[in-house]
C-alpha cells in the first residue's frame, strides 16, 4: 500500500510538473473572448416596439452583463429624448394656432334680427 501512494504521489508531481513547463511563455489556456451582443437596435431609423420584442441581451454566469445592458438603456433613453424633444415642439408649434378666433365675427350691414324677449 505504501509503494502504490508513493507512486501516485510521485505520478502527481510530475503531472503538475510537466503542465506547468510545458505551457512555456503561453498560458495552459488562451484567453476568451468576451461575448457582447450585436446591437440589433437599427441605426438608420428609430427604434419600433417590434425591435425592442426582439431584442435579446446575452445572458452571464450570474445574469444579464451589465454593460450590454446600460449600453441599451442608454440607447433607447437618448431616442426617447430626442422623441421628448419633437412632440414638445410640435405641440408649442400647433398652440399659437389653437389661441386663433375660433368664431367669425358677423359683417357689420346685416341686420341683427331680436326677438321680443331679447329686446
Amino acid at each position: 500500500m505504501f509503494w502504490f501512494l508513493l507512486i501516485a504521489l510521485v505520478v502527481v508531481v510530475a503531472a503538475v510538473t510537466l503542465a506547468v513547463i510545458g505551457g512555456g511563455a503561453e498560458a495552459v489556456l488562451p484567453e476568451a473572448e468576451p461575448d457582447r451582443v450585436a446591437d440589433a437596435l437599427p441605426e438608420t431609423r428609430p427604434v419600433l416596439r417590434e425591435d425592442i420584442d426582439a431584442l435579446r441581451l446575452p445572458i452571464a454566469p450570474r445574469g444579464y452583463r451589465m454593460a450590454e445592458v446600460d449600453d441599451v438603456l442608454d440607447r433607447l433613453a437618448a431616442e426617447l429624448a430626442e422623441r421628448d424633444a419633437r412632440i414638445a415642439e410640435l405641440t408649442a408649434a400647433l398652440t399659437p394656432a389653437a389661441q386663433a378666433p375660433a368664431v367669425a365675427p358677423a359683417p357689420a350691414d346685416r341686420p341683427v334680427d331680436l326677438t321680443k324677449e331679447e329686446r
